[in-house]
């Protein structure tokens, strides 16, 4: 399963450029989030998405309310974690449990990752074990799901915390992972588990309906599991906030509402955001 990636060798704003024109529609992190009707929802990406939160309003339509206009967020570099120990306390502080996603998601076994847990996307589009970058202090994936019941088959999620070293490199993460859509749209997770026609949207602040964080993006898919009939949607939502990055993922399951997944999943990331801005942010 994939929850992590390496670096590459361009930044976010090139990136960005080139993903502009795949999909339509951002993350709308101010209550519920677009592209919802993707495909069938768990730990994933997407398929082809319609939306028009690009598109110009039309003159009848009533104005739009006032939005922010700049990120009500500074950091302080005092309380900037600089050892993996300062880095691992706060990403077990912020990193979304089953309840950051709603009443019926439960622990997962097991129900978070090892220290030194690292997937790399390699060069056959297959997620591996890696080692983790220089630049990662620590990173944490907490797994939560919702029971197979009535009717409704198993629903995985997952939540990373990535605490990197400085800005920079919460910078270049979120760029390898807008890239990795571009490099395979096709991933195999691991035996059984696939993603195919992925595609990724970058949000910086302003942007798609982002107004929580520095940068954000969505990447949405077909998930394929060999073990269940059908095919169902596979999302990822990922924001940054200073040093650490954030991420909410889903793959989707039979029975399960798209616009109830979609809404848990901006739930667990809102909260995450949340949750390392109050660390990290300078004292008034």
């Amino acid at each position: 399963m994939r929850e992590r990636g390496g670096y590459v060798t361009y930044g976010y704003g090139r990136v960005l450029r080139v993903c502009g024109g795949l999909v339509a529609c951002g993350v709308i992190l101010a209550g519920a989030a677009g592209c919802s009707d993707a495909g069938g929802g768990d730990e994933g990406k997407r398929p082809a998405d319609k939306a028009s939160s690009s598109e110009t309003p039309n003159a009848s339509q009533p104005a739009p309310t006032s939005v922010p206009t700049k990120l009500g967020f500074t950091a302080d570099p005092k309380r900037a974690p600089k050892t993996e120990a300062d880095a691992k306390r706060l990403a077990l502080e912020v990193v979304a449990g089953p309840e950051s996603w709603g009443s019926d998601y439960v622990k997962r076994t097991p129900y978070l990752s090892g220290d030194d847990y690292w997937p790399v996307l390699d060069t056959g589009c297959t997620w591996e074990a890696g080692t983790r970058p220089r630049g990662v202090l620590h990173s944490v994936t907490a797994y939560s799901e919702v029971p197979a019941a009535e009717g409704k088959g198993l629903l995985r999620v997952s939540a990373t915390v990535t605490v990197h070293r400085t800005e920079s490199d919460a910078d270049w993460e979120m760029a390898e992972t807008l890239e990795e859509a571009l490099r395979c749209p096709d991933q195999r997770l691991r035996d059984g588990e696939r993603i195919s026609g992925l595609l990724s949207l970058g949000s910086p602040f302003g942007v798609g309906g982002n107004f929580t964080a520095v940068d954000s993006l969505r990447e949405a898919g077909t998930y394929l599991n060999d073990a269940v009939k059908g095919e169902q949607t596979y999302s990822w939502y990922q924001s940054r906030v200073g040093q650490v990055t954030v991420a909410a993922v889903v793959k989707g399951a039979p029975g399960h509402i798209a616009k109830d997944i979609d809404r848990a999943q901006v739930q667990a990331l809102v909260a995450m955001v949340g949750r390392a801005e109050d660390r990290l942010e300078a004292q008034q």
